[in-house]
């Protein structure tokens, strides 16, 4: 069972055909704790929202050359920070202090029945 650390769920990581999932609302604490034992999922050109997770939560995410690329099977799991209110960086490359403190951030884990 492989467990990957990502910032997006796609049907594209789902097996063919009909597909039982459950999803988990998770806390930082439970993430930062699995996160070592987590396969990345990112892509490197979010150096920005990394960073922001970095520096908002303490969580020891390394920026991998290229993302991995996702197939889940039955008892994989994706866990997905998902990120409300950063705006798009279109004319700089980080966020500010504010910006990072002003966001929403939460944890969700889908899991493959």
């Amino acid at each position: 069972m492989t467990c990957y650390f990502g910032f997006a769920f796609s049907a594209s990581m789902l097996p063919a055909g009909t597909v039982a999932m459950t999803k988990s609302d998770l806390t930082v604490d439970e993430v930062r704790e699995r996160l070592p034992e987590m396969a990345l999922c990112l892509n490197p050109s979010h150096t920005a929202t990394i960073a922001a997770a970095r520096e908002r939560f303490d969580l020891p995410i390394e920026i991998p050359e290229r993302p991995a690329r996702v197939s889940l099977d039955s008892g994989d799991s994706v866990v997905v920070m998902q990120v409300r209110g950063l705006p798009r960086l279109t004319d700089r490359r980080e966020y500010t202090d504010k910006e990072i403190a002003e966001a929403s951030f939460s944890f969700v884990e889908i899991t493959i029945c």
